[in-house]
Parts: C-alpha cells; structure tokens; sequence
C-alpha cells in the first residue's frame, strides 16, 4: 500500500542518517567497529573489520583506538578486553550471550583439571572470561586441531562443543582428547538428510559445513570449515553453487565477495538469535553514549589473556 512504501522510505531516510552519524561519531571518539561472520547484513557493511573469532581476536590485540565497538556476542567482546584491556569495549547489547559459552562452568572445569592433572585444558574461544583464565591455551574453529597438535601435552580436555572435539579427535589421532559435552544449538539444527537432500537437489553443488555440525553432517559434507576457512574456500572451489551449514549471516558475506556463484543455507537457514540482537539503532546509542562497557577483573585479564596469547603463538 501507498502508507506502507512511505514507511519504507521514511526508515530508509532514517537508517541513512543514522548510518552518516555513526561514521562521524567514528571518527570524533577515535573509534573502531569490529564484526563478527554472523551479524546482520546492515552491521557487517557498516563495520571497520568482519571476521571469525580467530580473525577477530588477533584484531583485538593489535588496535589502537580508543575504543573498540564489538558486534558479536559477549564472549567476542570479552575475548577483545583482555586483548586490548587500555581501550574501552563496548557491545551494543550487553544480553547477546551464547549458550555454548555456559555450557562450561567454571566450577566444573575446576573439577575435570583436578580429575586429570597432567593434562591440558584447551578451551574453543566461546567460553566466558572466568573459564579463559583457568585455560592453559584457548582455540578457534579454525586452528583447534593445530593448537592440540603443538601442546607439549598428550592428554588433552577439549572443551566446550564436543562436536568440535569430534573434528579435532579425527586430525589428532595420536593424543587422548577428552570431550567435553557442549553444543552450539545452532548448527545442530543441521542433519544428515539435509545434506543428503541438497545432493540430490543440486548434483553439481560443493557442500560445507562447520565443524560445530554433528558428526553425521560433518561425515556426508565436501569439506568442514571455519567461517574464515568457508569464504577462502568460496573463492578456491570451481563449484558454481555451494551449499552452506552454517549460521545464515555468513551468506550475506559469501556472495558479496562472490558475486558470480550462487550461494544456499544447507536446508533452511539457521539463525542464532543472540548474534542478530545488535542492530544499527543500538550500535548508534552504543558509541553515542559509550555505553555497555564490557568490565573484567584485572586477574581475569591476566590469566586469560596469556591462554590466548599461547593460541596466538600456534598459527
């Protein structure tokens, strides 16, 4: 209807200027926004720096700004504080959690360090800040497997996502990994039978999965990838159509940067919700007013920043 265009518009008009302030307020507060894979379209477009956590957190420590305006979830945000503790952290909406992150206490992993002493603790970088400072070295889907392969260890906890662990245990054969037992709920959603659907539906396809998928997926898949390692591959395949499980927001990305191949969520498109709770309005009021400052205890900086500087150490 003729109301419902002028709405349009007028969000448009609006989005626009917001978008014109933020860059502007950008500059005056010595500001930089970093973006995670996963984020809104809008938010990726308007960002200083998109990646995965890996490529996220070595930004982190490397900035010299002021102030470091994360779109992600507040681990990402945590992760950038230790990293960078002088600059000020800001996450746009300080509930956008991740129900990975919880699912490894801190008291617990406290319990599995004294049930096996002589082994280490490699944490995936989705846990909180507390369980980073009781990590000998942290990981990132891309570099699990090197980080378990180079630790002068033989016994290994992996925690949180056992799936993960599962795709770690298959490249490292020869240490004792010990799965912790964490999912991401959102790449569960994917199945066996969508990957096999999606084979019959496009017999020319490359599919790729996280290896936060469940080992069934991850067995049937073309490859398994990190959301970084996703897009190099993009580029790399020779596959006109590429099929994608992982988060959605990785989509909008993949054809940006590839424009001539045609891109398509393995079954329907899987959505976390914490990762679309940031939008352009609250990125605004965020930087405007630097609010939502992530605050961390200095001994929690200390200790988790030395297991992510040992991560660092094994790229």
């Amino acid at each position: 209807t003729k109301s419902c265009r002028k709405i349009k518009k007028i969000k448009s008009i609006l989005g626009e200027k917001m978008i014109e302030e933020i860059l502007k307020l950008k500059k005056e507060k010595d500001a930089i926004i970093l973006a995670h894979n996963y984020q809104i379209p809008e938010i990726q477009d308007i960002a200083d720096f998109v990646g995965d956590s890996l490529e996220l957190a070595r930004k982190a420590s490397q900035i010299e700004a002021k102030i470091i305006v994360f779109c992600g979830v507040k681990f990402m945000a945590e992760t950038a504080k230790i990293l960078s503790p002088d600059k000020k952290v800001l996450l746009p909406d300080l509930d956008a959690g991740c129900p990975l992150t919880d699912m490894a206490k801190y008291e617990d992993v406290l319990k599995i360090k004294e049930k096996y002493p002589d082994a280490w603790v490699v944490s995936y970088v989705n846990t909180n800040a507390i369980v980073k400072a009781i990590t000998d070295v942290c990981c990132t889907s891309a570099n699990a497997d090197k980080v378990v392969r180079n630790v002068p260890a033989k016994k290994i906890i992996f925690l949180p996502d056992k799936n993960l662990c599962w795709y770690v245990k298959q490249k490292v054969p020869d240490k004792e990994i010990i799965c912790w037992d964490g999912y991401c709920f959102v790449h569960r959603l994917f199945k066996a039978e969508d990957v096999i659907k999606a084979r019959e539906k496009y017999p020319d396809s490359e599919i790729i999965v996280h290896p936060e998928c469940d080992p069934e997926v991850q067995k049937l898949a073309d490859g398994i990838y990190s959301t970084s390692g996703m897009l190099k591959r993009a580029k790399e395949s020779k596959a006109k159509i590429m099929i994608i499980g992982t988060e959605e927001g990785l989509l909008h990305r993949l054809k940006k940067e590839n424009p001539e191949k045609e891109f398509y969520s393995l079954g329907s498109s899987k959505i976390c919700p914490n990762m679309k709770k940031i939008t352009i309005e609250k990125l605004y009021k965020s930087l405007k007013e630097e609010i939502y400052e992530i605050n961390l205890k200095q001994i929690i900086i200390e200790k988790g920043k030395k297991s992510l500087e040992r991560m660092l150490e094994y790229l």
